[in-house]
């Protein structure tokens, strides 16, 4: 009998450098995520590529990477897209949600896709376009208190930590870049973590799917990368960035720690 496979779902473009070190986005997840007699799959749904629905029920759980395309576009990978998460939501396989959010440098949104499925209704701040499934309740936003960039502490609920069989601090540090936030989550969804700037850190959905606005997966070359991306597409200011990459320094974010909540979950 072969081990357990996972498919991650790239909604995004790979950058060069992250070519390059990592061999892509999808080698940065299979690092943090992959065990020994495991099998990952990558499918580039942001190129038109998915699973077929034959081979949806051959994978034990899917990683959704966050994009830096307009989450309310009328594109028909991005249609495609949500249909996929409403079948996987309905059949209840397992669903890891990682908000890339503004990897390349050019996202006007860092709106979870997850969310969307989930109910969340998604505002796009330029022109407070409202995109709504079915089941709604949720709401996300421009953060009204700017960007989020560095390494940030996580605080955990305690209905979290008492229900997760891994045992959690009651916080962890971890690598935040985004200007938006989850400003409400549908009934369906309970909030397991939250910090001083986001309210909504981490949510989940019955025991089959949990959403992350930080990223677990990053190392700090990775952000280190980003805010350079982010200053040469006048996204932040020199100044700004010289005092995040300051806050860097002498600091770790809890990447094991993750990496043992992340597994546990996806194959719990």
């Amino acid at each position: 009998m072969g081990g357990k496979r996972f498919a991650v779902l790239l909604c995004a473009e790979d950058s060069e450098y992250v070519t390059k070190m990592y061999e892509g986005y999808f080698g940065v997840f299979v690092r943090m995520l992959a065990e020994e007699g495991e099998t990952w799959s990558v499918y580039r749904v942001v190129s038109g590529e998915f699973p077929e629905d034959d081979e949806i029920d051959t994978f034990d759980g899917f990683v959704i990477t966050g994009s830096c395309n307009d989450a309310h576009s009328n594109d028909v990978w991005i249609c495609k897209l949500l249909n996929l998460l409403k079948k996987l939501d309905s059949i209840k396989k397992k669903i890891l949600g990682i908000c890339f959010g503004h990897q390349n440098g050019q996202t006007e949104t860092s709106i979870w896709l997850n969310f969307v499925v989930f109910g969340a209704r998604a505002y796009k701040s330029a022109k407070q376009l409202i995109y709504t499934m079915p089941c709604t309740g949720g709401r996300t936003g421009r953060a009204t208190s700017g960007w989020d960039i560095g390494i940030k502490t996580i605080n955990f609920s305690a209905s979290w930590r008492l229900s997760s069989s891994v045992k959690t601090p009651a916080a962890l540090s971890v690598i935040e870049c985004h200007r938006d936030e989850v400003k409400e989550l549908p009934p369906r969804a309970e909030v397991i973590a939250w910090s001083d700037k986001t309210g909504i850190e981490m949510f989940r959905c019955g025991d089959h799917a949990m959403g992350i606005q930080g990223h677990p997966e990053y190392t700090k070359d990775i952000l280190l990368h980003l805010i350079n991306r982010l200053i040469q597409r006048n996204f932040i200011a020199d100044s700004y960035a010289e005092e995040i990459k300051a806050n860097l320094e002498g600091t770790e974010p809890d990447r094991e720690a993750w990496k043992k909540l992340c597994i546990n979950f996806l194959k719990g």
